[in-house]
């Protein structure tokens, strides 16, 4: 198991009380060690370089966000204050989505302890998401022809609608969105397949929702892998959410896709996605669900 990590994921400053949750990566790699892992399961991402970057973003958007030339309206759009230090993690995060992709095609299984920007447009960013991480992959591996088919699995409480909007034109990748659908965003993208779930729906029924959405993509596609965004934010404490799935249901939901890409010897990429609690040892917690059901397979 290769998990993708780099301190600066959390080493961005914010202001006080901004609402994106920076410290849950560093409190979840501590986490993930107390599960039993081990050092060299860590690895350190390279950045994503500009043509990757390309693959799905429109060039004058990525020179600048690189060069510092975005627009007040742009950045407020972001939900980031622009820094170097944005920069900086903003290319290994999608770095480590490029190259956990690439070690899950040849392995099996990997995962990025950041990602899941789905919000990101091609021209471009919303909602936290800078630059579309899983879209990009996809991209790339097909770019690189290390894959013909790739499903995008989003599994976050809201809209993949970045994703399915760079996508659109893209018949080799495959968008599967499972959202609540009176979340954020308000204005819906059409994904290749979208569940949109309504408020309070509860464990079973998110389950069967699930497990329907999953073995119909594979069967209708047959993907060479899956990139899997496992948004931590359908728990029903999480407070930008509006699903009722507790805790436990979270775990089946990760142990599913993990166990079903298993028995299917598909490879399977995942990242963290979204999760708002400002209790971050709760946040955590629930992120925390997917590597459990990791090493319990």
């Amino acid at each position: 198991m290769l998990l993708f990590y780099h301190p600066l994921y959390s080493a961005l400053t914010l202001p006080e009380r901004h609402r994106f949750p920076i410290q849950k990566y560093q409190k979840l790699k501590a986490e993930i060690e107390g599960l039993g892992l081990a050092p060299n399961n860590f690895t350190s991402p390279i950045k994503a370089t500009p043509a990757q970057l390309s693959l799905c973003h429109n060039q004058t958007y990525i020179n600048n966000f690189l060069n510092g030339t975005l627009s007040n309206k742009a950045i407020k759009k972001m939900g980031f204050p622009y820094s170097n230090e944005l920069v900086e993690r903003t290319l290994l995060s999608v770095g480590a989505s490029i190259q956990s992709s690439e070690h899950a095609l040849k392995h099996g299984f990997s995962a990025n302890l950041s990602g899941g920007y789905h919000h990101a447009y091609s021209d471009y960013g919303s909602g936290f998401c800078i630059f579309n991480d899983l879209a990009i992959a996809a991209a790339h591996l097909i770019n690189t022809e290390q894959a013909d088919t790739v499903l995008i699995f989003d599994c976050d409480v809201h809209q993949g609608d970045g994703t399915a909007q760079i996508t659109q034109n893209h018949d080799q990748i495959i968008t599967c969105s499972i959202h609540c659908e009176q979340n954020f965003p308000r204005n819906k993208q059409q994904s290749t397949y979208d569940f949109a779930l309504p408020a309070k729906t509860t464990d079973a029924e998110y389950l069967t929702t699930l497990k329907q959405a999953l073995d119909f993509c594979v069967r209708i596609h047959n993907p060479d892998i899956i990139l899997y965004n496992a948004g931590a934010d359908i728990y029903e404490k999480d407070e930008l959410g509006l699903l009722n799935v507790s805790l436990n249901g979270v775990y089946k939901r990760d142990f599913f896709v993990l166990n079903f890409c298993k028995q299917q010897k598909i490879p399977l990429m995942c990242s963290l996605g979204g999760g708002y609690q400002r209790n971050l040892t709760s946040l955590v917690n629930v992120h925390k669900q997917l590597f459990k059901a990791a090493i319990d397979l």
